[in-house]
């Protein structure tokens, strides 16, 4: 099930909201979570459930261990068994087709790929259960004692299937006591409403025009139409996931959790630091925290675990060379600019900045897209040599021209909304009364239109599909 299911928007919200907010005390509130979280999850597949009690239960266990041996060898112990099987079952279930097809590749053998079917959301709910563990091991945070409110924690709909990578510490005390106030209903309405545009009309939409180009033959792309496919798609990806992050947050804001923000519109960035410092925000921090500070390489060797952070970002969007290339191309820049250092940077025009951004952001984009279901590396190559000319092709194209001027509409509403300038001008209309209540008015229209124009479209369409599902 996804968020713009419609049989999740008009079914099963409709009945979760009446059956949650009927009973006022939280632990009954938490218990219907619980149920309707599972419900959710196992919609798609049923054993794919049984893996998550699975991660859960063990989770919770050696969470327990870990506090009752603190300060001992015993802790190590087990949080090293809880790091071995929650990244293990990762690694089995995501990446052994990959390795498997390397090394046939490699020694000419004809090892069969097993095709595990990759349970949803695991790569997030994994690499939660471990900031847990880890927040445990660290003393940041008090092991949860109680089986359900941390079955709550890693199981809650909102955020299960496709994150925000939640912090325990961030909603430890939402769980055992939390409220819904009407502005909570009101805002997390709105937001998850918005998030479903994003998504059912901006990125689908989007999605449609990219795939015309990159689904075809790319020898055959003018200079122009590949620049003009692969900006749309770094459009489509940031609708399509941060969509769901809005969505998400908006959700669990309506039951009372207050998630951090995920995206702070990364393409206004000066510079590709900046730049991940707004895109995919709770990844970031994740490795930057878990990853980043752990002195496998020693203190000074901070290189090597640049290296390391980056080719985990890579790896973890994918089992394919292209996801750890796309990683690692972006490390390579990152690793120059603080080389550079920001206070050179700083004195670099502004306009040069945005510009260098958005050419390294995009084709970094373009690397993204190209994975082995769709053409793989060799793909990736004619790719970029169309980015240049290289192929011979023309500069421009008249069916490139037709499709921007019939598409100009939603490319304009897209490039806009990428921006802050409508948080902006919200913020200038609050400083007056008349300003507030057109604030109001226009929400509530926009709302209702979203809402309508949304499902109209996912009625009549086939395809929906979510990218970051699959990772």
């Amino acid at each position: 099930m996804k968020y713009t299911d419609l049989i999740f928007v008009y079914i099963f919200m409709t009945a979760l909201i009446p059956i949650y907010f009927v009973g006022r005390k939280t632990a009954y509130r938490n218990v219907v979570l619980v149920a309707f979280s599972l419900i959710f999850y196992a919609w798609s597949n049923p054993f794919w459930l049984l893996l998550l009690l699975l991660s859960i239960t063990l989770n919770y266990v050696f969470a327990r261990l870990i506090d009752k041996n603190k300060g001992s060898p015993g802790a190590k112990i087990w949080l090293a068994c809880s790091l071995v099987y929650s990244l293990g079952m990762l690694i089995v279930v995501k990446y052994t087709d990959f390795f498997i097809s390397n090394i046939n590749g490699w020694f000419g053998v004809d090892i069969p790929l097993p095709h595990i079917v990759l349970p949803i959301g695991i790569s997030f709910y994994t690499f939660q259960i471990i900031s847990y563990i880890m927040d445990v091991y660290w003393g940041k945070v008090q092991v949860q004692t109680n089986y359900g409110r941390l079955l709550l924690y890693i199981s809650l709909f909102p955020q299960l299937v496709a994150g925000p990578i939640v912090r325990y510490s961030l909603i430890e005390n939402e769980i055992a006591n939390r409220r819904s106030s009407s502005e909570d209903i009101s805002s997390g309405i709105t937001r998850f409403i918005f998030g479903f545009g994003k998504k059912a009309i901006l990125a689908n939409s989007l999605y449609d025009i990219v795939e015309k180009y990159f689904g075809g033959d790319l020898s055959t792309l003018s200079v122009a139409g590949t620049w003009y496919a692969v900006i749309l798609y770094a459009l489509y990806v940031y609708y399509d996931f941060s969509g769901y992050s809005d969505m998400a947050i908006g959700l669990g804001r309506i039951f009372g959790f207050h998630f951090d923000e995920n995206f702070r519109y990364p393409f206004v960035s000066k510079n590709i630091t900046e730049f991940w410092q707004r895109w995919h925000i709770s990844l970031g921090t994740f490795f930057r925290d878990y990853l980043l500070y752990v002195p496998l390489f020693g203190k000074r060797r901070q290189y090597a675990s640049l290296f390391l952070v980056w080719f985990c970002t890579g790896f973890w969007h994918g089992a394919s060379w292209n996801y750890i290339i796309w990683g690692l191309y972006f490390g390579v820049f990152i690793l120059i600019e603080r080389l550079i250092g920001s206070k050179r940077l700083r004195k670099v025009p502004p306009v040069i900045m945005h510009i260098y951004a958005k050419l390294i952001i995009v084709v970094g984009f373009g690397i993204f897209y190209f994975n082995d279901e769709s053409g793989g590396l060799a793909a990736l190559g004619t790719f970029l040599g169309d980015l240049v000319g290289a192929c011979g092709n023309p500069f421009m194209d008249i069916g490139t021209q037709t499709s921007f001027m019939n598409n100009i509409f939603l490319i304009t509403a897209a490039v806009v909304f990428s921006t802050p300038l409508i948080p902006w001008l919200r913020a200038k209309l609050q400083d007056s009364e008349a300003g507030r209540n057109a604030i109001g008015v226009s929400t509530v229209v926009c709302n209702a239109l979203i809402l309508a124009g949304g499902t109209l479209l996912l009625v009549n369409s086939t395809n929906n599909p979510f990218l970051y599902w699959q990772f």
